[in-house]
């Protein structure tokens, strides 16, 4: 399949990308490649992606561009006919939404927008795009499933991912277009975000400095390992979206619809706190960490845990990878990356 996938330069959109190529198929990948964090991480993983492309033969285009620019998003798909569309793109952080809200609005709303267009005009068979845990904000009932209310986001990031769930499914309603959302809870793994806990943890620990614990360390997080988030993308993208045939206006399900459209959690089923989670990283890198316990941050949801149910009955399959192992993995790569095998810095 020709398959395009938005985000290509980022940490999920990148290892989307790969396993597509490694399987195969054509993949164009389209990313602004912006300075929110270290744009040579970026760039690092275009070059390996290259590199697949270039050893597996496969067919592989890259397009520098930002979603905002409409112009710039329709000659993609003036260029090549796609049989789907993996949307990963998106102004990412939490605590940056605080910030710089218009960021969101122009990447997660205005682009969104753009490629459900572009999707429509061209008759794309299915769009995957993601969305994330964060979506369930104030809601306390664990585990969180997609039949629970969404409409209570504790931050700006979460209200936009909120909006292209509700816009995804106007456009399969209005237009036929098989839309599936997928919430992604807390990825980790190798090609990591440099923001994000993994590699903060791991560069203090390395440098001995202080790791912070917010909420003073009580938090629990579903971590889910980037490969199994990547095999989950990669099924549920080659299963298009159909309506459900059960679907009740006068009970309705917020996950299905008589469009086709769908909503699915991807997590570990399985919250570890987070002195765990630290606990792992020491575990993986022969050393113990400074710890600063800190109060809970403003937009911060202490507690996430997914229903991965739904996905697992719909696609035969559900993330397994324990958190050691990912973790081992993680760190191997980082060690690797940065150069770090004799400890350095």
């Amino acid at each position: 399949m020709r398959v395009l996938v938005t985000g290509a330069a980022g940490f999920i959109g990148f290892h989307v990308a790969r396993a597509l190529l490694e399987r195969g198929d054509a993949v164009r990948g389209f990313d602004v490649v912006n300075d929110y964090y270290d744009p040579s991480l970026k760039e690092a993983r275009l070059a390996e992606l290259e590199r697949i492309a270039a050893k597996t033969g496969a067919d592989y285009r890259f397009h520098r561009a930002d979603l905002a620019d409409r112009a710039a998003v329709e000659a993609v798909f003036e260029a090549d006919s796609f049989d789907r569309v993996i949307h990963l793109a998106a102004q990412a952080g939490v605590r940056y939404s605080l910030e710089n809200p218009l960021a969101y609005v122009q990447s997660n709303i205005l682009g969104f927008t753009h490629i459900l267009e572009a999707c429509r005009h061209a008759k794309v068979a299915h769009l995957t795009f993601a969305s994330t845990s964060s979506v369930y904000g104030a809601n306390t009932t664990m585990p969180f499933s997609e039949g629970h209310g969404v409409d209570h986001p504790l931050q700006f990031y979460a209200a936009t991912k909120r909006a292209n769930e509700l816009m995804a499914h106007s456009y399969a309603h209005l237009y036929r277009l098989p839309c599936t959302g997928l919430r992604f809870f807390t990825v980790y793994g190798p090609w990591g975000r440099p923001d994000m806990a993994p590699m903060l943890f791991a560069r203090a620990i390395s440098e001995g400095r202080p790791i912070k614990l917010f909420n003073h360390g009580r938090h629990s997080r579903d971590f889910t390992y980037v490969g199994d988030i990547t095999e989950g993308v990669i099924r549920t993208s080659d299963q298009p979206a159909a309506p459900a045939p059960d679907w009740d206006p006068a009970h309705p399900d917020p996950a299905t619809s008589s469009a086709p459209f769908r909503i699915y959690n991807i997590g570990n089923n399985e919250p570890v706190e987070l002195g765990d989670f630290v606990a792992a990283i020491e575990e993986a890198m022969g050393k113990e960490a400074v710890k600063e316990f800190l109060p809970l941050q403003p937009g911060d949801v202490p507690d996430t845990y997914a229903d991965s149910s739904r996905l697992a009955e719909s696609i035969d399959y559900r993330p397994a990878t324990p958190l050691r192992t990912g973790m081992q993995h993680f760190i191997d790569w980082y060690r690797n990356f940065y150069g770090l095998e004799t400890g350095g810095t």
